[in-house]
């Protein structure tokens, strides 16, 4: 085909709307598919290499809620949950801070988990430092979105039980005192 000074920009334009059109595949295509799962395996493996107490101080927590053994709803306020109540603080070198949910300071101290994620162990201290209790409580559910341990009200038996729920909160710590 011999080209004329008329059809000559018209095949130019054509040529290079094709041309357009074949990169416009080629990059929202396998190019797209090959870079977003390049970012999904990037996320993933970052999420595998994050550790249950990287989590745990990944955020601030707030109490929202309790279940007992049979997996009822416990008001916040019931004598046997109520002391679990609270802001919580986990910082990523091993301390804490808790307060009530009128931000009352309610104790500060030490806190580790466990590798799998299974136990969460605090030491609670005074403004000396000193140690007032030790603490073991049975990790349920330590999520992004929740997390919940179990307490038991007696010593010993197991077969009671509640759940204390905790979600992530953007609740400010309140300053110290």
């Amino acid at each position: 085909m011999k080209l004329t000074k008329s059809t000559k920009p018209v095949t130019i334009a054509v040529s290079a709307l094709i041309a357009l059109g074949a990169l416009t595949a080629c990059s929202t295509g396998e190019a797209d598919a090959a870079a977003g799962s390049g970012t999904a395996a990037s996320q993933d493996a970052a999420d595998e290499a994050r550790t249950p107490s990287d989590v745990l101080a990944s955020t601030a927590w707030e109490t929202t809620g309790a279940t007992d053994t049979d997996g009822e709803d416990v008001p916040l306020d019931d004598e046997d949950v109520r002391d679990f109540v609270g802001w919580a603080y986990f910082e990523a070198d091993g301390t804490f801070t808790m307060y009530t949910l009128d931000d009352a300071p309610k104790m500060q101290g030490d806190w580790t988990v466990d590798a799998e994620g299974t136990t969460r162990h605090v030491v609670a201290r005074d403004d000396a430092g000193e140690v007032l209790f030790e603490r073991d409580s049975d990790i349920v559910t330590l999520t992004d979105e929740e997390f919940t341990y179990r307490v038991f009200p007696e010593e010993g038996n197991t077969d009671v039980y509640y759940d204390i729920v905790h979600t992530p909160t953007d609740h400010e710590e309140p300053a110290a005192s």
